[in-house]
């Protein structure tokens, strides 16, 4: 047996009732608290209860494995490590992690699945653990359709790599994004060309709305996102039983090469048909599900059902922590529930862009109406309570999961959580607000705190009960003290490190790997400060060509500081003549504006330059400073006006302070005024 054999059987044969529990973090090169005893207690107790018994998820992850690279790692073209699923071997071992909820630990052992696997013989094949997404190929008449490739170039091109080694040579000849998460597509350049596309020889085929919500989710709070992205994704946390350990629907997201390719079939209808390289699909829309523009697929002439990320090994975010839109719980379900009457009757295999394969109509059926329900009962039973009185604020200690749901673990909530779903749902429906008078115009945390210190006696003795919480394993209620301490003296440095420990246990406990990592992360920089280091991207060139002209005017405004504008007042007409765009843009009341299809008739300044010079300031590759020195722009006016609101504007640093005392650090590249800043990071979450 070959070593990743071995590595793989151990993995895969995993129970997690028995054996040798590892809790020495010098054996792992992280620092980590070891479990408390109310931790330690909480994991036995959570062995005991959960169906641990039920190991069809790893016998289906196992299905159909054909083969796995010699390599670990696999390396940017910039000469980084863009993936490394060698980091996460410690979870190979057999050993039970008391620092991770067991069911998480389960989870993360069946995403260590990794190479290419067949999901129906001859026709469907997989490779996984490549990215954070699974890679898919269709075998059409004369090549292959890839579904959804990937986040980055590099690992999509390896992916492929892997298919053509082991299946035979084959060009790519159709490609399919399931939805607009960029783990689903920036990968594209790595298996087709441009120019194949354009020219018509590969067709992209994507759901309706796709280019806008691919390119526009996210950029107005775009660089607030990134930052949360620490929290949710732990992308600086260290890999080790006391850190990073999975990412629920994959093990983390891919650092290379993002890229976009814009679709050249467009899915308009709820339910379109098309044959593709000689492979019947029936596609089925989905929009408010997963993702703002999402689509199934079926394939009726194989009987199997492409899931995309509406259905995978896991209960979705219906809030995502990095921020984003609350998603519809309802109609999420509603959507399962029609996939499942249309497509779930027949189905012999379903799989998706995450997880692992499902065999058997009977098998199909029982996850499809598991994550159905779930999500129902997750708006009904939120909004039942809601009904009566209990608040944003209480939901989340009210609200359960019906215990029936409970024993699947397709109902198991690791992307989303059950805390903050509910949550989701009481503030799409109900807003933000308690109806309590005395949270609606709160104090800001750093006014409310000192005043909460000093009625309690100062720091001393909220350290001295802080620890006997902390002993005690109320660690929610040492961290809703310590909290107060840490917002009225950031510099307390015992304050931080007592805080961290209990924000530690905290994490330690959690199913969610994004509520682990965020309290991980916590922890992490109230000891540390913020980290520096290299996240996964998720905007590049591609992404800023795709960006719509007044989406980048809409950035300008969120960037402008009003105190900065003050009572100045002017009117610019913006004209690109290569794509026929015409835009007015005012400053009033410290207000930037713009309205795309009218100019102004007594303009302060007009601007007029072509689009494709536009997007290298869009970028940051150029000013428009350089571009008016090169001629490729023409102005009449005002001038000077240019100079001005280049002052008014502020460029937003990635590193801003979101626990009190941790610091800034300076993530940004230089400032450009002009630039454009990346988009939130929107894979899967």
């Amino acid at each position: 047996m070959s070593m990743h054999t071995a590595a793989r059987t151990v993995a895969f044969t995993l129970c997690l009732a028995g054996p040798v529990l590892a809790q020495d973090a010098g054996h792992f090169d992280a620092k980590g608290n070891p479990p408390a005893p109310r931790t330690l207690a909480l994991m036995a107790e959570l062995r005991d209860r959960l169906p641990f018994e039920d190991q069809r998820d790893f016998e289906e992850a196992q299905r159909g494995f054909i083969a796995a690279p010699d390599y670990k790692q696999i390396m940017a073209d910039a000469g980084h490590v863009a993936w490394d699923m060698e980091s996460y071997e410690f979870l190979l071992t057999g050993d039970v992690f008391e620092s991770i909820h067991p069911s998480l630990q389960r989870q993360a052992t069946l995403n260590m699945a990794y190479g290419l696997y067949e999901v129906m013989p001859g026709h469907i094949y997989q490779v996984r653990g490549f990215d954070l997404a699974n890679f898919t190929v269709i075998r059409g008449e004369t090549g292959w359709i890839v579904f959804d490739p990937l986040t980055a170039a590099e690992t999509a091109r390896a992916a492929l790599a892997l298919v053509n080694e082991h299946l035979g040579e084959r060009p790519v000849t159709g490609v399919v994004y399931s939805h607009s998460h960029g783990d689903h597509f920036g990968g594209v350049r790595g298996v087709v060309g441009e120019a194949d596309v354009r020219e018509g020889r590969v067709p992209i085929i994507a759901p309706v709305g796709f280019m806008d919500h691919a390119v526009a989710e996210n950029v107005y709070a775009g660089n607030a996102m990134n930052r949360r992205m620490f929290f949710q994704y732990g992308v600086l946390l260290p890999r080790s039983p006391f850190g990073h350990v999975d990412q629920s629907i994959g093990k983390n997201t891919a650092a290379g090469n993002f890229g976009l390719i814009a679709p050249t079939v467009v899915i308009e209808d709820d339910i379109e048909e098309l044959t593709v390289d000689g492979v019947r699909m029936v596609f089925q829309n989905t929009p408010g599900t997963e993702a703002p523009a999402e689509m199934n697929t079926y394939f009726p002439d194989l009987k199997a059902f492409w899931a995309a990320e509406n259905i995978t090994g896991t209960i979705h975010n219906i809030y995502t922590l990095r921020g984003a839109l609350v998603r519809d719980a309802l109609e999420w379900s509603r959507q399962i529930n029609r996939a499942l009457y249309l497509f779930g009757q027949e189905a012999e295999v379903m799989f998706a862009s995450h997880s692992w394969p499902r065999w058997g109509n009977d098998r199909i059926q029982e996850v499809m109406r598991a994550q159905r329900d779930t999500y129902a009962n997750l708006n009904n039973g939120v909004l039942h309570l809601a009904n009566q009185g209990v608040t944003i604020n209480q939901i989340h200690n009210a609200y359960a999961v019906p215990e029936s749901l409970q024993k699947q673990w397709a109902a198991r909530s690791y992307h989303g959580s059950v805390e903050h779903n509910s949550r989701a749902v009481v503030n799409r429906y109900l807003g933000y607000w308690d109806a309590n008078p005395a949270t609606l115009i709160p104090l800001s945390p750093e006014d409310s705190a000192p005043l909460y210190v000093e009625m309690m006696g100062g720091a001393g003795p909220i350290i001295t009960k802080g620890r006997a919480l902390y002993d005690a394993g109320d660690y929610k209620l040492a961290q809703e003290i310590l909290n107060k301490l840490v917002y009225a003296e950031p510099g307390n440095q015992e304050a931080k490190d007592l805080l961290a420990d209990v924000f530690e246990q905290i994490g330690y406990q959690q199913e969610s790997p994004s509520v682990r990592n965020s309290f991980l992360a916590g922890a992490y920089e109230l000891r540390n400060g913020i980290p520096s280091g290299a996240s996964p991207k998720s905007s590049g060139p591609d992404m800023i060509r795709a960006m719509d002209t007044y989406l980048w005017l809409d950035f300008l405004g969120v960037r402008l500081d009003s105190a900065k504008a003050g009572d100045r007042a002017f009117t610019i007409n913006l004209i690109t003549p290569d794509n026929g765009e015409r835009f007015v843009v005012e400053l009033s009341n410290g207000t930037l504006t713009n309205l795309e299809g009218f100019l102004a008739e007594a303009p302060d300044l007009t601007i007029v330059l072509n689009r494709s010079d536009l997007e290298p300031v869009m970028m940051g590759a150029v000013t428009l400073d350089d571009q008016i020195a090169a001629g490729k722009v023409a102005l009449a006016g005002d001038a000077g006006i240019i100079r001005e609101l280049k002052t008014m504007l502020v460029q937003f640093d990635l590193g801003f302070e979101i626990l009190p005392g941790t610091g800034s650090v300076d993530l940004t590249p230089e400032a450009n005024p002009f630039r454009q800043p990346e988009p939130a990071d929107t894979s899967g979450g």
